[in-house]
């Protein structure tokens, strides 16, 4: 690996662009532009059918989108048509604006003006390459020639609105920008600029593509400061940022470039583009939402999003893709599960009016996800807090702190035994399995109880086949019933713990019993029993926990 071969491809502003550095967030959602439908679907394998098309401008538009690129229609028939249907079939709601691509080329240009005639609003996007590898290797042509291509498609826009029916919005992009001189790309915007002569009924938008991630994300927001502080026609200018990904910094570029000054954001649901792909929106979005910013963008049905989206383009969004991914709230570790239980029950007990559970950034259920299936996950690095936090919130089974530490154990045995995770319904088995109504080896056939100032009970009980019926006192009847089996079987315990609360969420019916008993070497033992009859089920619950030992 020779890294000597390569070096900086990006230019620095020729003066300190750091005033975006001075800001601690993105205060307000942007314009969002998707071009799932253009950039999106050109990267793809196989790209979309027609109705395919359709049906994800649907879902772009029930998220909400207001400006949605849906092609390069002078370039694909495929794509000339999808526009056609969506204008003749008066898919485009009114406060929705397309956009469609074109070079900088005449005969495109005039393709791409009679595409989206019909069209209630259109922004036509026009752009050329201006870096210096693209005018030294691709088109072998100087910055003034560059410049004129610029502007004579710039002129060509204006005048084709002139002469066609409808309502026109024109964008400008310097391709490459992210490898352009920034004094060079503003002389040519600005050039565009003075072509369109932008007011305040009728912007502009330069858009500032990062064709090529060339650079660390504050070197972007530099440049892109500068266009901000220099372009002329400011206030009558949209600036659009259109960042890709090969730095993996797709999302920082956008944040940092809306710091300094940017208006505009175009970019795919999960990032979705050519090579590392274009800036993930979701994620964009999702982190203003994090920090109490309206995004203006609804994924409050993250699943179905995903659904949709991998239908429609054969993708897969990857299981930790940020807010979007299936294990992105999940947590195995056991202090994270214990941290995340205690902080879901602070919510509930406080009520407060910000969300700060640990772990969390967010309220998982705010993207259609649940804590039982998304959030609290068991395998074998997970401990007591998880497993208790499914069982209470799921099943309804409050148990013992310590009780909770002996079933996260169980449970973490049975995973790392079968090399897999254990979902909800496999939990609540195992603990029915483990310390509930136990009855081998002893079981206890009947008991009879007198009140003579204290408790007398009789227990008929068999332990391994033989039967035994045995008298005992207590200062109440479960004590008492445990004075009878340490007298039967000589046993050697202590009855160190005691719950009981009803079945809640099974039925009303019934209720459970925790019990804890003491070995003589210190260890604890546990037992649940469950019976309409609360005697009952602490008595089962006691032998349980015998049985346990």
């Amino acid at each position: 690996m020779n890294y000597k071969k390569y070096v900086r491809q990006y230019f620095m502003p020729p003066v300190k662009c750091m005033k975006w550095a001075e800001k601690e967030y993105v205060e307000k959602a942007p314009i969002w532009c998707s071009v799932d439908l253009r950039d999106g679907n050109q990267a793809l394998v196989i790209p979309m059918s027609l109705e395919q098309k359709i049906e994800f401008f649907k879902l772009l538009v029930k998220i909400g989108f207001k400006e949605i690129e849906v092609g390069f229609p002078a370039a694909s028939e495929t794509e000339y048509e999808f526009l056609r249907a969506l204008i003749e079939q008066n898919l485009i709601p009114e406060d929705v604006t397309i956009q469609v691509l074109t070079q900088a080329r005449e005969h495109i240009i005039r393709k791409t003006f009679e595409a989206v005639k019909g069209a209630p609003r259109a922004i036509i996007h026009v752009y050329n390459s201006t870096s210096l590898s693209q005018r030294e290797q691709v088109f072998r042509k100087s910055k003034e020639e560059i410049r004129k291509i610029a502007v004579d498609g710039a002129a060509l826009l204006k005048k084709l609105a002139d002469e066609t029916d409808g309502n026109f919005l024109f964008e400008y992009s310097p391709e490459s920008f992210t490898g352009t001189e920034p004094e060079y790309a503003l002389e040519v915007c600005n050039a565009v600029l003075d072509v369109w002569k932008p007011t305040p009924d009728q912007k502009a938008i330069i858009n500032l593509p990062v064709t090529v991630e060339h650079s660390m994300p504050h070197v972007y927001a530099s440049q892109v400061e500068y266009m901000c502080d220099n372009l002329n026609y400011r206030e009558n200018v949209i600036v659009s940022l259109h960042p890709h990904n090969d730095r993996g910094c797709g999302v920082a570029d956008s944040e940092l470039g809306l710091l300094a000054g940017a208006d505009r954001i175009e970019g795919t649901l999960f990032g979705n583009g050519e090579r590392t792909g274009n800036v993930d929106i979701i994620t964009l979005a999702m982190n203003m939402y994090a920090q109490g910013v309206d995004p203006e963008l609804d994924f409050s049905d993250m699943p179905g999003i995903c659904e949709k989206y991998e239908k429609f383009t054969g993708m897969n969004v990857d299981p930790r893709s940020p807010y979007s991914g299936s294990l992105v709230f999940a947590a195995f570790s056991g202090s994270h599960q214990d941290a995340i239980a205690k902080g879901m029950h602070w919510i509930e007990e406080k009520d407060p009016d910000h969300w700060t559970v640990p772990y969390l950034p967010i309220d998982p259920r705010d993207v259609g996800r649940s804590y039982d299936a998304n959030v609290i996950r068991i395998n074998s690095q997970s401990g007591k807090g998880g497993v208790g936090y499914i069982l209470e919130t799921k099943y309804g089974l409050n148990l013992p702190p310590k009780m909770r530490e002996a079933m996260g154990y169980a449970a973490k045995a049975v995973s790392d035994h079968t090399h897999k995770e254990l979902h909800p319904d496999e939990i609540f088995e195992l603990f029915k399995e483990t310390f509930e109504n136990v009855k081998k080896p002893l079981d206890i056939q009947k008991v009879h109880f007198q009140q003579n100032g204290h408790i007398t009970t009789q227990v008929t009980s068999s332990f391994e086949g033989r039967v035994i019926t045995t008298e005992a006192d207590g200062n109440g009847r479960l004590d008492a019933v445990s004075n009878a089996l340490k007298k039967a079987y000589d046993m050697q315990y202590t009855l160190v713990s005691y719950t009981e609360h009803a079945l809640e969420m099974s039925t009303s019916s019934k209720a459970i019993a925790y019990v804890g008993i003491q070995k003589p070497d210190g260890s604890l033992s546990w037992g649940a029993g469950v019976d309409s009859d609360i005697i009952r089920a602490s008595i089962d619950a006691l032998v349980t926990a015998i049985n346990n030992r």
